[in-house]
């Protein structure tokens, strides 16, 4: 009898890669977790077999009867959405309360093998307090009261997924035409040698990460920390890499500081990312660090699988008429 994977988040980005790539493996029954089981999306994945569940992960009752007879749980929140509407301090207790409200189901759910947690790395802790991001610090506050867990966290996998390789369709990051030179600029507040680490396309490679974590128990569990990244790029390679695929000339331009770039855009935008890029200037190769020993692409395999994809093939799956 298969096992019971359950996925939250079942519509967005990572929760739908690791539902494609479990479908295609064909090694777990999938429970699909939506706020709205009735919209498009949701229907799609009833029609590919997924049960489809309604919950709401700021509800943590709702989590408790939807994780039921679960044996693995992949698990993710959206910063972005309370973001949007309420600002950095907001979303960072919201967030923090979904993750908590995942976690204590989870730890309630007497069926459980395996938990994945989608988080990312403590900047606060690489930085000493100088680098506290708000995206980052609901995830690193989720990550403690997980470690805290005695029930949970021998069953956790912690996931740090790297820069997505589709991440130029955000207004911060797009290139825009200066009509004159006829070139497209990207600005930015850091140089252009600045180390990324990404992994391509999300929509497929999250889950070919995602499902390989849950596969390989004997690596990634107790606890363990594993890096979702199968390529090695800079701030300028990327924007190279996407002159190459559009055939757009572009140019890289640094701004003289992180305000100035920040405050060209609006609602927080540009602090929230270029703080981010800021303390990867100052981090570099320890960005994602912090956890060793890490479980990285050749624990898991996946060095040689040609099913990964990489950030030029996100840019060439990308429709770029519509963005710029």
């Amino acid at each position: 009898m298969s096992k019971l994977l359950t996925v939250v988040g079942a519509t967005g980005t990572q929760g739908l890669s690791l539902i494609n790539a479990a479908l295609k493996d064909g090694s777990y029954k999938i429970r699909g977790l939506t706020r709205n089981p009735n919209s498009e999306k949701a229907a799609a994945l009833s029609k590919r077999g997924v049960e489809v569940v309604r919950a709401d992960i700021n509800d943590g009752a709702s989590l408790i009867e939807a994780f039921k007879g679960s044996n693995a749980i992949f698990a993710t929140t959206d910063f972005f959405e309370p973001f949007n509407n309420h600002g950095p301090e907001k979303a960072i207790e919201i967030e923090t309360a979904q993750g908590i409200n995942m976690a204590r189901a989870a730890a309630q759910t007497s069926t459980l093998e395996h938990y994945i947690w989608s988080t990312l790395p403590n900047g606060g802790k690489l930085t000493g307090g100088k680098y506290l991001i708000p995206h980052f610090v609901a995830k690193n506050r989720i990550d403690d009261y997980i470690k805290a867990d005695e029930v949970l966290y021998p069953k956790t996998s912690f996931l740090w997924i790297a820069w997505y390789g589709n991440n130029f369709q955000y207004p911060v990051f797009t290139p825009s035409l200066m009509k004159l030179p006829g070139k497209y600029v990207q600005l930015s507040p850091v140089p252009a040698d600045v180390p990324i680490r990404a992994i391509g396309n999300p929509i497929i490679n999250i889950g070919i990460f995602a499902l390989a974590v849950l596969k390989k128990p004997e690596v990634t569990l107790p606890g363990r920390y594993v890096l979702a990244a199968n390529e090695e790029s800079t701030t300028g390679k990327l924007l190279e890499d996407w002159s190459d695929v559009t055939g757009h000339a572009s140019q890289y331009v640094q701004t003289s500081t992180l305000k100035a770039y920040a405050d060209i855009f609006p609602a927080g935008w540009g602090y929230e990312m270029g703080e981010m890029m800021v303390m990867w200037e100052e981090l570099r190769e320890k960005s994602w660090s912090g956890e060793e020993p890490l479980v990285t692409i050749d624990e898991l395999g996946l060095r040689d699988n040609a099913e990964l994809t990489t950030v030029k093939d996100a840019y060439k799956a990308m429709e770029w008429s519509t963005l710029l």
